[in-house]
């Protein structure tokens, strides 16, 4: 039970002491709430379906003043408001959120151990599981190179997170089209999985927190098709035309996540966006073998990414209900950027509607008792710049440290081997690439590393986009979660008016002699570049 005193508010579960004479108010009479207050001293709220008002003398009213201010100061502070017994639930509404790692493998631990991160704050602030929407494909927790079998950390010295998280959609079911209908709320849109959607009403608000690989236009999924810009922009627009919410708060971790929105994302649909980085570089991995901090020596992958742990560690020692949006991203900023450096960081973004950003942060994580005595905000005293590494390299160093642990023998010499590949196939897909350009606009020209002014989206013609990688695919191979750095040549294309059948006889020109035993290699068919070694040492 929760009083409101005088416009202080005690923490949960406090008492009042003494006896006190009662006056009842009908609901009716709340309008004369003021010439009412003129008559008495002190008056206390208690949420029920009568508001019921204390009347103290004012000796009483002193005394229990002094009560009050001792076991303020040794229970906690009050929060400086005054809140009718409805007013919060009617207010806030209902917290909704959709979490959602967008990798598979295990060389990507580090984004599904974001999103478990990121769903134990919310439920420590109060959000209820039935709330919050869960999507990961759940190969990393119980994989046979994991050194504490079912749990994830995503500090070197973290918890386990993954306990108690909620497998809403997992394995194949975490696709674009599942996200779209769970955001939007439409049950029967949805396939596999529990089912379970962001059912949320006009005053309800809405956070949504996304890990993982991404390219110039486009989220990476661990199941195809890729979550493209102008989709994800256009269920928005659904969502807010459905009026199902009030406000709605989004985290991008991801390369290039801020042409997700960069010139598209309208500022009327109530919803503020910040992103990893800018549309043109890299975001950046962290905890990882070799690298300060360091994880634990058992581990030999990143146990998190730099903008993802930013948030979420500011987020675990201040108090919500005083923090700001505002101060988070500043805070965020900061850090990701290896405080201004920028030689190993990004340039965090922010899109949308930007007066959100005055609000505090409870509105959408919640509030954790636990942090009640905790300080709102300030922005980090400069430290030292920490290891991180490009997320499109991460894959390497897991590769790499696998093998250097490795015993000597034909495992280490199938790794070694499974890394020469990866690598080959880097380059295979960058020289493709480049031969396209080379086909279609000659061979002094950069089209395709051209780069549009701020402001303006990526590509005029989005299906002309998805069309060019698709015909790119089915001549040159799957992109992976690599290959989507090269999605700025694809739009460019499209920005030069490049007709579908001259992409198809320039991708043929440039990869007809594609060898095609990289058609099955793991980097190209899947995200995980180790499957096959894997299934040669496991089964």
């Amino acid at each position: 039970m929760r009083y409101w005193v005088l416009g202080l508010v005690p923490s949960p579960g406090k008492t009042l002491p003494g006896e006190v004479n009662r006056c009842l108010i009908g609901p009716r009479e709340m309008i004369h709430l003021s010439l009412f207050l003129r008559s008495i001293y002190f008056f206390i709220l208690s949420p029920s379906p009568m508001a019921k008002f204390y009347c103290l003398r004012p000796a009483l009213l002193l005394l229990l003043l002094l009560l009050l201010v001792v076991r303020t100061q040794s229970r906690g502070r009050f929060e400086p408001k005054i809140l009718m017994p409805t007013e919060e639930e009617n207010t806030i509404g209902t917290r909704w959120a959709v979490l959602i790692a967008g990798s598979s493998g295990y060389g990507n631990y580090r984004h599904q151990a974001d999103v478990c991160h990121a769903y134990q704050i919310l439920r420590k602030g109060g959000l209820k599981e039935e709330n919050i929407v869960v999507m990961m494909y759940d190969d990393i927790a119980n994989h046979p190179l994991n050194p504490r079998p079912g749990t994830l950390i995503n500090h070197p010295d973290g918890e386990d997170v993954y306990t108690g998280v909620p497998k809403d959609y997992t394995g194949h079911n975490v696709t674009a089209a599942n996200f779209y209908a769970v955001l939007l709320g439409d049950k029967e849109a949805v396939t596999g999985g529990s089912g379970k959607v962001i059912a949320s009403k006009v005053n309800d608000h809405i956070f949504v927190y996304y890990s993982d690989h991404g390219g110039p236009g486009v989220l990476g999924m661990p199941n195809k098709p890729y979550l493209y810009a102008t989709d994800f922009i256009e269920t928005l627009k659904k969502k807010h035309a459905a009026e199902t919410y009030k406000e709605m708060v989004i985290y991008v971790e991801a390369c290039e996540s801020g042409s997700i929105f960069e010139g598209i994302m309208p500022k009327d649909l109530n919803i503020y966006v910040t992103t990893a980085s800018n549309a043109q570089e890299s975001s950046y991995g962290t905890y990882c073998p070799g690298m300060n901090p360091s994880p634990p020596s058992e581990y030999i992958t990143c146990l998190g990414d730099l903008y993802s742990v930013a948030w979420m560690e500011d987020s675990e020692t201040h108090n919500l209900k005083k923090e700001t949006v505002k101060q988070q991203y500043q805070t965020v900023k900061m850090r990701t950027s290896n405080y201004n450096t920028y030689s190993e960081g990004s340039h965090v973004m922010e899109y949308g509607n930007s007066s959100i950003k005055s609000e505090k942060l409870y509105l959408y994580q919640g509030f954790d008792p636990a942090t009640a005595n905790l300080p709102s905000n300030e922005l980090p005293v400069k430290s030292s710049p920490v290891g991180v590494v490009n997320q499109r390299d991460a894959d390497l160093i897991f590769l790499w440290q696998m093998y250097r642990t490795s015993e000597d023998g034909s495992r280490k010499d199938e790794i070694m081997k499974e890394l020469t590949e990866t690598t080959r196939h880097r380059k295979q897909l960058d020289t493709s690439v480049e031969l396209i350009g080379t086909v279609l606009f000659g061979p002094t020209t950069n089209v395709l590393k051209s780069v549009r002014e701020p402001g303006l989206p990526l590509v005029d013609d989005w299906e002309c986009l998805k069309s060019v990688v698709r015909v790119f695919e089915m001549h040159c191979g799957s992109l992976t979660q690599y290959g989507m750095k090269h999605m700025r040549a694809f739009a460019n294309i499209c920005n030069n008016g490049v007709s579908k059948e001259l992409m198809k006889e320039a991708s043929a020109a440039a990869c007809g002699g594609y060898e095609a035993r990289f058609m099955s290699h793991p980097s190209v068919v899947g995200y995980s570049a180790l499957k096959s070694y894997l299934l040669s040492v496991f089964g």
